[in-house]
């Protein structure tokens, strides 16, 4: 069983994420400074330390040095944020930004813990270089050696061939690819065969930061250029230099900020804002995407000449029903991680399951392929999982086995409900999508994350795989 050190100086917060890594098999040891770890703990014996950033006394980073190699994931609220980008240079192995959500964290300290155990050799600075970001969506030792991802349909194979000549340029890439389709993994592939694989990839998630902040967070300030700026900082353009710079949902980018990411690919400078100077960089940009960005050029909200320059090389990923029998591996690649992470070895998918997810649609794609087979691992009490354990909404009465089934509720039964009257029978899914829209006219994108305890990045992905559109004018105008 991994141990975790915990080290949060709010107690609220100390024992939520021990309950929530103790549930998921985790033993946990927690203290509430950094002296404290230390006049208690041997830090150096955890396999990994969370921490957040700022303490009493000594700030979470010195927990790298102490550690002695094992792993350190720093939490740090979007106030932060470019500090926490310093402290993956100092080697932390990542960083999540509060608040977060708890299937976020678990997904990070999973990873990170599949890492190490990996490589256990590794040395700290060395794992802290590989992948510096935002939002980190996860990856595969799968199938396709060094691409690092599942699958062999024939476009898949397609891709995987584009990936192989396009990683060794310098070309800007355009990933295309609905919601949930595994971008961030084709970027990361990019890089890690690109001559920029041991330069930091620094992944942004366009519309997980405030519009008010994404071009400080970007391209950096000066101190004074507005309220609150009291020094000086870099921006994650700048934190890229050398490596390569993914921008997720690009589409998100305000024009503004588009028009400072334009003179980076056009003149290799950024200039900070409330800065007259410019500094030049050498940023590699892979950006990605589900929106149609043409269109967007066409009625004037993404700029055209940016367009252009993004679609040097553009790569199709296709939606998971377009994969045929790669759902399956897919989800059996899912089903053993998380067996693994439960501690158990006996379970399998049965052949009503099997087929519930070779023919359902999957809507939110590979994300919410592995949220239904967390959710029915984490629910089966035998060996083999049922196609109900799986939460998804579909007939199966007219597969193969002509076999009559009733409609499965779960995740997709919100996309389909058309009352916003709440019953006493709704599911998390049904009641966020009733939720978001009862109060969204009158609250911010903030001020919804936060009633529903989840974060921005959160509110914005669930939105996305549910298909509620956000408000761009009115209360929802900070986001």
């Amino acid at each position: 069983m991994p141990h975790i050190l915990i080290v949060e100086d709010e107690t609220i917060i100390r024992s939520a994420l021990r309950r929530l890594l103790e549930r998921n098999q985790y033993q946990v040891s927690e203290a509430g400074s950094v002296q404290e770890a230390q006049e208690r703990f041997s830090i150096a014996t955890f396999d990994l330390i969370v921490s957040d950033l700022r303490l009493p006394g000594a700030p979470g980073t010195e927990l790298i040095k102490l550690g002695q190699g094992t792993p350190v994931l720093i939490m740090t609220s979007y106030a932060s944020l470019r500090s926490a980008v310093d402290s993956m240079k100092m080697g932390a192995v990542d960083y999540i930004a509060k608040p977060f959500d708890h299937d976020e964290m678990l997904q990070a300290v999973a990873r990170i813990l599949r890492d190490r155990q990996n490589a256990p050799a590794a040395p700290a600075e060395a794992r802290g270089n590989g992948k510096t970001g935002i939002a980190d969506k996860g990856s595969s030792n799968a199938a396709n050696g060094e691409i690092g991802i599942i699958g062999s349909c024939p476009p898949m194979q397609d891709l995987y061939g584009k990936i192989r000549k396009v990683a060794p340029t310098d070309s800007n890439v355009l990933i295309q690819g609905e919601s949930g389709t595994g971008k961030e993994l084709v970027a990361r592939a990019l890089h890690n065969l690109s001559r920029r694989a041991k330069a930091p990839m620094i992944s942004v998630n366009c519309a997980a930061i405030p519009e008010t902040l994404i071009e400080s967070e970007l391209f950096g300030h000066e101190k004074g250029a507005f309220t609150g700026a009291s020094a000086g900082r870099a921006g994650l353009v700048e934190a890229a230099d050398g490596g390569t710079l993914f921008l997720d949902e690009i589409g998100e980018l305000p024009l503004e900020a588009q028009a400072r990411l334009l003179r980076v690919l056009q003149e290799g400078e950024i200039r900070r804002v409330g800065s007259v100077q410019s500094q030049k960089v050498d940023v590699r940009l892979i950006a990605a995407t589900h929106r149609d960005l043409k269109n967007l050029a066409k009625i004037g909200q993404f700029r055209e000449d940016l367009y252009y320059r993004l679609h040097v090389i553009a790569l199709k990923l296709p939606a998971l029903r377009e994969r045929g029998a790669d759902v399956n591996e897919i989800a059996n690649a899912f089903l053993a991680r998380q067996s693994a992470r439960v501690g158990r070895n006996d379970l399998r998918f049965g052949h009503d399951a099997e087929q519930a997810i070779r023919h359902y649609s999957w809507p939110g794609n590979v994300r919410e392929l592995e949220n239904a087979v967390e959710r029915a691992v984490i629910l089966c009490e035998s060996p083999e999982i049922s196609a109900d354990l799986l939460g998804i909404d579909i007939e199966l009465s007219d597969l193969e086995d002509d076999e009559p089934f009733a409609s499965l509720s779960g995740n997709g039964s919100a996309a389909n409900n058309t009352s916003h009257e709440p019953t006493e029978d709704l599911s998390l899914e049904d009641y966020f999508q009733h939720f978001v829209l009862e109060h969204q006219d009158h609250m911010t994108e903030t001020e919804l994350a936060r009633k529903l305890g989840v974060s921005r990045k959160c509110l914005w992905e669930r939105r996305q795989r549910l298909g509620i559109p956000r408000r761009k004018s009115g209360a929802t105008s900070d986001s």
